[in-house]
């Protein structure tokens, strides 16, 4: 069994195992290594868990693709084909979606070219990263507890009201939106608040519905928030 995966390819280039493991792990941890620094330094509001996976993946499905290609013209350009049609038939939105896309595209070439050994250690590779990527939840970002939407009928100099009352319940509190109402007098505002106590969510919203000038009151948890 050692002796097949060892000596498995078939293509005009021999194995290299130990460059090919190499490859694989050094593009393992420079994936890795953008994903974290993209996690620390992103502050839009469009975070994606998915997206963050797929700089993981990425690396390793390129490392794996040169691999397979090995300066072959004729594997490259039969790549680009197949990939073309694939993103032709199908809009593939999500990042990982891509990276599962490819990943299934280049071990077919490299079973079709002759790198048998290539394929079954490139498939357990890209297999157990997605597995240990799904079972740690990398990419998650747990910032803040809940999210609310109110309408301040008061004007906007008496917000500073408001603001003491959510800063008393919050340990981070950012506000997402504030703009005019065009339904009535006031503002509109929404709120991402990190609890001191997430168990106490429901006494800060209780706290709200009492507070003069609040209304159209409404919460939702941030787990509960759709990627954009």
């Amino acid at each position: 069994m050692t002796d097949w995966l060892l000596h498995g390819d078939y293509a005009a280039a021999p194995l290299n195992l130990p460059l090919l493991i190499l490859g694989l792990l050094l593009a393992y941890l420079c994936g890795q290594a953008v994903a974290w620094v993209y996690m620390a330094t992103h502050s839009g509001l469009s975070y994606s868990k998915s997206f963050t996976n797929s700089l993981v993946v990425m690396p390793i499905l390129v490392s794996l693709v040169m691999q397979v290609l090995n300066n072959n013209l004729v594997t490259a350009f039969g790549l680009m084909a197949v990939f073309a049609i694939v993103r032709f038939r199908n809009i593939l939105r999500d990042t990982l979606d891509t990276a599962y896309v490819l990943s299934v595209i280049v071990l077919g070439m490299a079973c079709g070219t002759g790198k048998f050994s290539t394929a079954v250690i490139g498939c357990l590779t890209v297999i157990g990263v997605l597995l240990a990527l799904w079972y740690i939840s990398f990419g998650s970002r747990h910032r803040f507890d809940v999210i609310l939407n109110l309408h301040w009928a008061k004007s906007a100099e008496e917000i500073a009201q408001l603001q003491r009352l959510l800063e008393r319940h919050s340990l981070k509190l950012y506000c997402t939106s504030q703009r005019a109402s065009t339904m009535s007098e006031g503002t509109d505002l929404s709120y991402r608040v990190l609890l001191r106590d997430p168990n106490r969510a429901a006494d800060l919203l209780n706290e709200l519905r009492e507070l003069e000038g609040v209304s159209r009151l409404t919460s939702m948890k941030a787990e509960n928030e759709s990627e954009v």
